[in-house]
């Protein structure tokens, strides 16, 4: 079953253009990943500080390789995550 995460990022006006750049690199690896069936990025239409991704795995096993990848560990843990000042996630099975 795929399993799906949306993700509501919200950081400080200075650090937008970091967190952008750095998404959008996530999203050239992830979309490279095995296991992934999709990655998208928004930036909030209110709040340009904001920013929501809505990405598909095949399954779960797909997402925690994807959760276990450098990528990953370089640019959420190391760049977005510290410059976050709300983070929401939810993980759900597509139907």
């Amino acid at each position: 079953m795929a399993y799906a995460v949306i993700a509501h990022y919200r950081c400080a006006p200075e650090d937008v253009a970091l967190v952008r750049e750095s998404l959008l690199t996530m999203r050239e690896h992830t979309r490279a990943e095995p296991g992934n069936l999709d990655y998208v990025v928004h930036t909030d239409a209110e709040d340009p500080n904001a920013f929501l991704l809505y990405e598909v795995y095949a399954d779960r096993a797909g997402f925690d390789a994807h959760a276990a990848s450098g990528h990953f560990a370089e640019h959420i843990i190391g760049v977005i995550r510290p410059r976050l000042l709300d983070r929401r996630v939810t993980f759900a099975e597509v139907l």
